[in-house]
């Protein structure tokens, strides 16, 4: 199809936006003719577009020609974080800190989990989570934590998309993961033996605020020393329950004037 038929009736602001949503984890470094398929808009068009983005710094162009995400995009994120990742940001280091293990918070957007903070060593579990990544919720810990404390036609709805398999370990069985999202909600934490990576074993809470799980901490050990899971569900649970209270109070407090 041609470009122009492929963006009639697109705005200016729609293109730049396709453009800049070429970009994703899985994605970070673009040539042009890669950010013209992934946007669905003709070349011409995105060379003129990321021109003018690079012109303001939204985009980078590196030394092998290919475009990532600039400085003054990364400038404007920062202001994106709410309340959340700051009152939980002290938590998550303490729990690295007396765990040794890989930590991270999660957030639910639509059916997948988001990573908005990690806490992690050098002597720590590889694990595949990244801050800005995104991953499916039912190999995850953080989103079986998360899912498990949604409404029923939240859970009802996931159940009944085709449920990809990471591992051989995942659990994809509709009525399987039912039953297990049932006994998260039951005992309050979600683990996971080698669902979304061979190799490394999960536990993870819900950061619960009035019933609604606003985010999940996670905590991540190899395989090998799964057995050690449980001793880590304690202090999990306490630094979940921390950043409720924190949450909670954060958004209580009255806001300075702008």
């Amino acid at each position: 199809m041609p470009g122009g038929a492929r963006e009639a009736g697109r705005s200016v602001t729609s293109r730049v936006l396709a453009v800049l949503g070429a970009f994703d984890a899985d994605h970070p470094r673009l040539t042009l003719t890669e950010i013209a398929r992934r946007s669905g808009m003709a070349l011409s068009t995105v060379h003129r577009l990321v021109g003018e983005l690079e012109a303001w710094q939204a985009l980078t162009r590196a030394p092998d020609g290919r475009f990532h995400v600039g400085l003054r995009l990364w400038e404007l994120g920062q202001l994106a974080p709410g309340p959340l990742q700051q009152v939980a940001r002290p938590w998550l280091q303490e729990l690295f800190g007396s765990t040794g293990e890989n930590v991270h918070l999660a957030v639910r957007d639509g059916f997948e989990v988001l990573y908005v903070d990690k806490v992690h060593g050098r002597r720590a579990v590889p694990i595949v989570s990244r801050v800005g990544g995104r991953l499916p919720m039912h190999p995850t810990g953080v989103g079986k934590a998360l899912l498990a404390f949604e409404p029923d036609r939240v859970v009802a709805s996931y159940l009944s998309r085709p449920l990809e398999r990471p591992t051989p370990h995942t659990i994809t069985e509709p009525g399987r993961l039912a039953r297990e999202l049932r006994q998260v909600r039951e005992r309050g934490y979600a683990v996971t033996h080698e669902e979304m990576t061979l190799g490394s074993c999960s536990a993870a809470a819900p950061v619960l605020v009035d019933g609604r799980p606003v985010a999940a901490v996670g905590i991540v050990v190899p395989s090998r020393r799964a057995r050690e899971m449980q001793r880590l569900v304690e202090p999990l649970l306490a630094v979940a329950g921390h950043i409720s209270d924190a949450y909670r109070t954060a958004l209580a407090a009255p806001q300075p004037p702008h």
